[in-house]
């Protein structure tokens, strides 16, 4: 998820001129390592307490992640949680969200239990709340929960909330494409993967209808849940170009360390192995 709350224009007004404009610019090209750089140097150029370097600890935990380095990302979560904290409230959405993003850096350690807790935690605590933030919010969190649900096999969980979820987030938007993803791996998980494949389908017309700076954090993904469920039809030719695909997507966009690179490797040597 990105930080900030609105997407287009009124975000592009809003950030225009602050000391941030810059380092977002950056993340949402694509040009992550730079974005980086760039949030990192604003954040030790501003006091501990503002709310500029917060943010851009954000933006550089953000950016850390979609390079991959997925602990270094959880760390700089930790380090702008209290500070959040501080400027905005723990029960601020912006803090609930940075907790939502910490979280779902979790899943890509393999800490699929705390993830869980996390999320359940602010998705409660989002659903107490009121407004398009609140909301927008709590199907942010019920993703990353869907997420860690799946990562433990418990995948029939994962299905009922993803469908909980899609039913209560009816935006045709980013939200409703990962939840559908989700769906998707829930249902390559209990093997039904005609079902699978359909929702699979369904998030790649979605996904191709978002602008591109919406995409780009999904990279690969659509991919991986077709390969997914049509290795499990037999269409193995079909899975590996699309695995194929996907793998050199994310390698070109987040690089090899990152988790969705890896899934799509792994499924390439499996495919190749059968």
């Amino acid at each position: 998820m990105r930080f900030f709350r609105t997407r287009g224009r009124s975000d592009a007004r809003r950030m225009a001129g602050t000391p941030l404009a810059e380092a977002k610019a950056l993340y949402e090209a694509g040009r992550y390592a730079e974005a980086e750089a760039e949030a990192r140097a604003v954040a030790r150029s501003r006091s501990r307490d503002d709310e500029y370097a917060a943010v851009a600890l954000n933006i550089a935990a953000l950016a850390a992640g979609a390079q991959g380095r997925h602990a270094e990302s959880l760390a700089t979560y930790d380090e702008a949680l209290p500070a959040f904290g501080r400027i905005f409230g723990a029960g601020h959405w912006l803090t609930l969200k940075l907790r939502s993003d910490r979280a779902q850096q979790m899943v890509s350690l393999g800490r699929y239990a705390e993830c869980e807790a996390e999320c359940a935690a602010v998705a409660e605590a989002a659903g107490r709340g009121t407004g398009p933030e609140m909301a927008l919010l709590a199907a942010a969190a019920r993703n990353g929960l869907v997420f860690a649900l799946n990562g433990q096999g418990r995948h029939r969980e994962a299905e009922a909330l993803a469908r909980e979820a899609l039913a209560a987030h009816r935006a045709e938007d980013r939200t409703s494409l990962v939840l559908r993803l989700g769906l998707a791996r829930s249902l390559n998980g209990q093997a039904r993967h005609e079902d699978a494949l359909t929702e699979a389908q369904g998030a790649d017309e979605l996904y191709r209808a978002l602008p591109e700076h919406q995409r780009r954090p999904d990279t690969g993904a659509v991919e991986v849940a077709l390969a997914t469920a049509l290795l499990g039809l037999g269409r193995t030719p079909d899975a590996r170009r699309r695995a194929a695909a996907a793998h050199d997507a994310c390698l070109a966009s987040f690089g090899p360390r990152h988790r969705r690179t890896a899934e799509a490797r792994t499924l390439l040597e499996r495919i190749d192995g059968t």
